[in-house]
């Protein structure tokens, strides 16, 4: 199974939101959403948008909003 993992992670290395799915569209269309989101101001100071992938549920960020679909 693949959970892709969508985080916006501030300045400090904090991630600051976190959402996961088995949906890869839905993950894609996340990261651009956030991608596209961020200002100027914030991309230079520092915060990013990111999107990765993990084989297990265990390995997602407890902070996460997990959804099944």
């Amino acid at each position: 199974m693949t959970i892709w993992v969508n985080e916006q992670i501030d300045p400090s290395g904090i991630i600051y939101s976190c959402i996961a799915c088995c949906n890869e569209q839905a993950a894609k269309d996340c990261h651009h959403n956030w991608q596209t989101s961020l200002t100027e101001t914030q991309k230079q100071q520092g915060w990013i948008a990111t999107i990765r992938t993990v084989d297990s549920w265990d390995d997602v960020p407890v902070n996460a909003l997990k959804l099944n679909f």
